[in-house]
């Protein structure tokens, strides 16, 4: 009991068998947890209807409500470290972030000297995929004004697909990160950093989901914008 994919849900009914079945096929013994809110299109029954055919490998947590992408992973890190794991992932549950990966992002944190590994699209050899021009705008666009503000040396700051060692959330406050939506990511690299630890980026391709929703809105934009210099602030002066 090693390594913990952690993949928060909101209807995500279109998808969510297949991702399970594409990071178990993996046969690399990545258990799965997943973290439901309130999925009201039955993403949460589809999951469990799922773990007789996995047992000791697929979780479930659901929870009441849709109450934001990083109180989610704050529940499933809390879930990981109570349960021993050593390795934990962040995962989107649309396949924008490829299964595949999962390996290599593993095998920076076990063998390669990373703390924490990004699967990046801003290196050499990341890119994104089947993307608006507008949405690859704002995120580059964001990437640079994260490193702008903060200093982060990590070209893909917002990125969503992480692998944590246990230590690095050990030793992070985790009920004091402050955001929710876009700049959750953020505060976690930047906090990890802060603390010392090693960032590692491995290029991936990141393909915009093909069912499905994206649940990027105006708000997460915004809190992403004056969160980094809120971030920046506090560790400042804070």
């Amino acid at each position: 009991m090693e390594k913990l994919v952690i993949i928060p849900t909101y209807n995500e009914k279109d998808n969510i068998r297949q991702i399970i079945g594409a990071v178990i096929s993996l046969q690399q013994d990545f258990h799965i947890l997943i973290v439901d809110d309130g999925s009201p299109d039955g993403t949460g029954a589809i999951v469990k209807s799922m773990q007789a055919e996995h047992p000791g490998q697929l979780f479930i947590e659901e929870r009441s409500g849709k109450q934001g992408l990083g109180t989610a992973y704050i529940h499933g890190f809390k879930w990981a470290l109570a349960k021993g794991y050593q390795y934990i992932f962040e995962m989107d549950a649309d396949f924008s972030h490829n299964p595949k990966d999962l390996v290599r992002l593993y095998q920076a944190c076990a063998h390669e000297g990373a703390d924490v590994a990004v699967g990046s699209r801003y290196v050499r050899g990341g890119k994104t995929e089947n993307w608006p021009w507008n949405r690859a705008v704002l995120s580059y666009g964001a990437s640079i004004y994260v490193r702008c503000v903060t200093w982060i040396p990590v070209k893909d700051a917002t990125a969503g697909f992480v692998c944590y060692k246990r230590e690095v959330l050990e030793k992070i406050k985790l009920d004091k990160i402050q955001f929710v939506g876009y700049a959750f990511q953020i505060e976690m690299k930047f906090t990890a950093w802060k603390l010392g630890f090693t960032i590692k980026e491995v290029p991936i391709t990141f393909i915009d989901r093909k069912e499905g929703y994206s649940k990027m809105s105006k708000g997460i934009v915004k809190e992403g914008i004056l969160g980094v210099l809120k971030i920046q602030w506090q560790s400042l002066f804070g």
